[in-house]
């Protein structure tokens, strides 16, 4: 039976590419493409999908704002594993067009960050046109739309275009890192080199992020990353999304979890998950965690 996989289409985009890595896990995958990461992950909610193919982050423009938001428009659900993908565009036209004939130019905002150098050396007065996605971005200029295109080389082919430029990054190395989402459920087993992801708003008092924070720094869990989205309920009210190195079956990180839920007023548990590079130190030695238990239950007993 086909596992169905909601990505950012249409066929040709980078996450497409990353479902196609994921894809190895399943003994079949059916992609279902769809316009934006909301929808993804709306599908996977309404039950259209089994999992839903996101971007997250990006090395150059940072956290993908629209998969943030998304997670948490409606019913819980979980990442499952992740995948880092190299990035860099083809800039590409309709067959016979040159470089100076470029009037109009589309592109992912996200892409549209990592190519502007470019832009500015070589196409310096064109006008932008955003796109939904690279792909449709190549789409719109085999249509006649727009007049080039910032895509994955995949998308000249699949679209009847010509490369102009192949291999275009402002900065090289540039990678992208997709996850797997899919219903709430039992996290991804543990590997010993995890991520764990949670989103938590606090109260709007004096030191009460500082305070947070500081469940995670007294038992030596790390975070690799915290960012702040609107609620959208007013002004100066924030989500906290958040990455801890360590996996929910690490004590130090259940501790400081259950820590910073007695203080939250929400706190979303987004998964734990393998991850796909190395990262820092894990969790504090377990070894003294577990003395440090002896010790309770000693003192408690009157041994």
């Amino acid at each position: 039976m086909s596992t169905t996989i909601a990505f950012l289409g249409p066929a040709g985009t980078f996450t497409e590419a990353a479902l196609q890595a994921f894809a190895p896990r399943f003994s079949a995958v059916e992609p279902v493409a769809v316009d934006s990461p909301s929808a993804a992950l709306r599908a996977v909610r309404e039950g259209r999908a089994d999992y839903a193919c996101v971007a997250i982050e990006n090395s150059v423009d940072g956290a993908v704002t629209a998969t943030y938001d998304a997670l948490v428009e409606g019913r819980p659900v979980q990442i499952y594993w992740e995948v880092d993908l190299p990035v860099s565009f083809s800039i590409m036209t309709r067959p016979g067009m040159q470089l100076c004939d470029v009037a109009s130019f589309s592109t992912h905002p996200v892409a549209y960050q990592q190519v502007r150098g470019w832009l500015q050396d070589h196409l310096p007065a064109v006008e932008y046109v955003p796109a939904s996605s690279n792909a449709a971005a190549a789409e719109a200029v085999a249509r006649g739309e727009v007049d080039a295109a910032a895509a994955p080389a995949r998308a000249a082919e699949l679209f009847g275009l010509d490369t102009l430029s192949s291999e275009v990054a402002d900065v090289k190395g540039a990678t992208t890192r997709f996850v797997l989402v899919g219903p709430a459920g039992k996290p991804t087993e543990r590997t010993g080199q995890d991520r764990t992801s949670v989103i938590f708003t606090l109260p709007n008092e004096p030191g009460s992020l500082v305070g947070a924070l500081e469940e995670f720094a007294h038992r030596g869990v790390d975070l690799s990353r915290i960012e702040s989205r609107p609620t959208r309920q007013g002004l100066g009210i924030y989500r906290f999304h958040t990455d801890l190195i360590g996996h929910i079956e690490d004590q130090p990180v259940a501790e400081a979890l259950r820590a910073l839920w007695l203080r939250a007023q929400e706190l979303i548990f987004v998964g734990s998950w393998p991850s796909a590079t190395q990262l820092g130190e894990a969790p504090r030695d377990l070894n003294r965690l577990a003395a440090a238990d002896a010790w309770i239950a000693s003192a408690r007993s009157g041994r």
